[in-house]
């Protein structure tokens, strides 16, 4: 019996298969089975095969051929098992040698003239194999994303030839090549294109520099996307682990680029059609959805009371946890879900609530039901509520002497600040919690005794409480100061729900 081993992954998590494949006689012609829960596209494979086989000029042998993915009470998915199978059966009827691919862990699809075509998983994959000391066979177009693992023991042939004849000495294949991180190609999208809107970029500011939620509430055409889609240009570049594991999750759900890292925070705009699977995860194979693939980056919900209420309730165990379980009827997964949630909406749905020209005639009552399908305990969770009002259009052409901040100069502070955080206490500030948030967001008596009436007159819950905390801490480390003031609890408050101005409904 030949063994050699692949993989699949449940979340982040890696699961070694053994693919065993057995030769037995008594039968007059070839035979092909494979078990083991293997799905369709496993199942297919088998096809696949025997049409490579015919290509490079061979046959199955007149036996009995089984191919078992062990262990046998795990579902085997996709078709990244035609390499390992295909490699087993080589293996079996002498062609190449088991004891040198044993030490490789492989995977890839193969085409039916015997290319290796690419697959999904191939970053992750080569993690676990540097891990546990084995090389690695993947398809030639993802060699270089085997190597940002640290890999050198790669094989990352183009077609099955290739591989027999390395293994044969007649063709041997190189190590890929490492391809260098570039510097970050920023947007050329610029804070300085957006007219006005101070206090919205302020705290735009305050979010990007402690990675707290915001949500934005105003007319049309006030600039809330705009504003948004700029958040990306003052966020602070990802760490080396950072860019790792966010690379991870997206080779495992198929979006990475073979030759590329990602580099850049991910900005992961959702529509608000989008339903629940694609926003948590999910499906057959448990794929990460929308709010793990913005993991160490952000994800922006525009129109939010118009996405439905269960899909919008899937955030508020991420949110707190920074990670989401996938439960499905045959498997379980978990993923990474620290995404910094940027929303916007207008205030009502014909979105010029306190606008007595254009507001409709149902106001303020249409507005009280619209604002309405978006939870209590979800609006708890988000730090920052924001007025963003209209802008006359005449403004935006007139001359203002006053200068215009660039992205380039908010960022600066930005990252000054976020960097105070890391040095303090290894995490932004929107993710303190307990002792340690306690430890750097410590109040003189003066300021919880401002805090305790203010969270008493406006009915703040003591999740709401500890945001505050959190907010004031980061308009702190934007000042670079020690301690926090009474100016930066006051600014805190003041983005609270119950202040939403205009926009408000009691």
């Amino acid at each position: 019996m030949i063994s050699l081993r692949s993989i699949i992954f449940n979340g982040m998590d890696a699961t070694p298969i053994d693919v065993q494949v057995q030769l037995s006689t008594g039968l007059a012609k070839p035979e092909f089975n494979i078990i083991g829960l293997a799905d369709r596209a496993v199942k297919e494979s088998a096809e696949r095969i025997r049409n490579v086989l015919s290509a490079l000029n061979m046959s199955l042998p007149p036996k009995r051929l089984t191919v078992n993915l062990s262990p046998a009470d795990v579902e085997k998915t996709g078709s990244h098992f035609d390499l390992p199978i295909l490699c087993g059966i080589l293996c079996a009827i002498g062609v190449l040698p088991e004891s040198e691919l044993s030490k490789y862990v492989i995977i890839g699809e193969v085409g039916l003239n015997g290319a290796i075509l690419k697959t999904d998983g191939v970053l992750p994959t080569s993690v676990w194999a540097n891990q546990n000391n084995l090389g690695i066979i993947c398809p030639g177009d993802q060699g270089t994303e085997a190597r940002w693992a640290g890999h050198t023991n790669i094989l990352a042939p183009f077609h099955v030839l290739e591989l027999i004849n390395h293994f044969k000495g007649t063709q041997i294949l190189p190590v890929p090549e490492t391809a260098t991180i570039t510097d970050t190609v920023r947007s050329n999208l610029d804070m300085a294109e957006v007219r006005g809107q101070h206090a919205a970029k302020r705290a735009l500011e305050i979010a990007a520099a402690g990675g707290h939620a915001m949500l934005m509430i105003g007319p049309p055409g006030a600039g809330k996307t705009m504003l948004a889609s700029r958040l990306p240009t003052i966020l602070p570049e990802m760490s080396p682990a950072e860019i790792l594991e966010t690379s991870i999750i997206y080779s495992i759900a198929g979006q990475l680029n073979g030759k590329s890292l990602i580099t850049t925070r991910p900005f992961r705009s959702v529509h608000h059609t989008s339903s629940a699977v694609s926003l948590a995860g999910g499906g057959a194979d448990a794929r990460p959805g929308e709010i793990s693939l913005a993991h160490n980056g952000v994800l922006f919900l525009d129109e939010l009371p118009e996405f439905s209420r269960a899909t919008l309730e899937i955030l508020r165990q991420p949110m707190e946890a920074g990670k989401i379980m996938i439960a499905r009827a045959k498997r379980t997964a978990t993923y990474p879900a620290r995404f910094q949630l940027i929303a916007a909406m207008n205030p009502c749905p014909c979105g010029h609530l306190g606008n007595a020209a254009l507001s409709c005639s149902r106001a303020p009552r249409c507005a009280e039901a619209y604002q309405n399908k978006i939870s209590g305990p979800l609006l708890d969770r988000i730090d920052l509520h924001v007025d963003v009002d209209a802008v006359n259009p005449w403004e935006m052409n007139s001359a203002d002497s006053t200068p215009v901040e660039t992205s380039a100069q908010i960022r600066a502070r930005v990252v000054a600040a976020r960097e105070r955080q890391i040095a303090r206490q290894g995490i932004p500030n929107a993710q303190l919690d307990g002792t340690a948030l306690d430890t750097v967001a410590t109040l003189s008596g003066e300021l919880t005794e401002f805090l305790n009436t203010a969270a008493q007159q406006m009915g703040m819950s003591a999740r709401g409480y500890n945001r505050i905390r959190r907010i004031a801490r980061t308009i702190a480390d934007l000042r670079g100061a020690t301690n926090i003031e009474m100016s930066d609890l006051a600014e805190a408050l003041s983005y609270r729900p119950i202040n939403r101005g205009k926009y408000g409904v009691k």
